[in-house]
């Protein structure tokens, strides 16, 4: 629930410590929490920020800091595929990938493993409704949305829920239809009512996208709830 919120792991580990470092009470322990600057950096020029790239970054410098982090994020993919079983979709969800299947071609675009993907889209049903599955290790979101330019102007829709699903698709000149955090089943209800027939019928762009822009944004606060100190 915030302006940051799905981003690739890595990046949110990075701004997860440098939030750790400014909470009081951590301060106040005289608790030293390190950001390294090899994993910043790794970040900075890596576009596939996944655990091969990874892996193999670890096996050229042999870096701890980054090995640390490669045992952080494999043990993040063992507790997901520990725990995520039976989560259905939202209500409304498989309705609308069924509608946007007869008109569309419907593409999975995230920063989550691959494999994860996968097994949550095919265990409940709906990966018969995608044309391919993109997560983390196909590259970023906006490289993924790069196959939509192909479509004429206004013809291609991103669903997200995150700021970082909207600047995607801004850079690949497609519509954005946002998913309210919090309020998800709701958002998908006006998407089967009301909005994806806006956009078939090419009345989606303009002012009705900005009304939807406007409210997925007051959604997302810019700092957390807690005190914080001077960085």
């Amino acid at each position: 629930y915030s302006k940051s919120r799905g981003i690739n792991r890595f990046p949110a580990l990075v701004e997860s410590l440098e939030w750790l470092q400014r909470r009081p009470e951590v301060a106040a322990r005289n608790i030293e929490i390190n950001v390294p600057a090899v994993l910043k950096q790794w970040i900075e020029e890596e576009t596939k920020l996944g655990n091969p790239t990874l892996e193999a970054k670890v096996a050229e410098t042999g870096d701890p800091d980054l090995q640390l982090a490669l045992d952080w994020s494999v043990k993040v993919n063992d507790t997901v595929a520990d725990m995520v079983h039976g989560v259905a979709p939202f209500p409304n969800v498989r309705e609308s990938l069924q509608r946007l299947d007869e008109k569309a071609d419907v593409l999975v675009c995230s920063a989550t493993p691959n494999a994860a993907l996968k097994q949550e889209w095919s265990e409940n049903d709906i990966e018969q409704y995608v044309v391919e599955i993109c997560g983390q290790e196909s590259g970023s979101k906006k490289e993924t949305l790069s196959n939509a330019t192909k479509y004429g102007e206004n013809k291609s829709l991103m669903i997200g829920d995150a700021p970082g699903d909207f600047r995607a698709a801004v850079a690949n000149n497609v519509l954005f239809y946002p998913i309210n955090p919090g309020d998800e089943e709701r958002s998908w209800q006006r998407f089967v009512d009301e909005s994806i027939h806006k956009f078939f019928a090419g009345e989606f762009a303009g002012d009705y996208q900005q009304m939807l822009l406007d409210e997925f944004d007051s959604y997302l606060p810019e700092q957390p709830s807690w005190d914080l100190i001077d960085a």
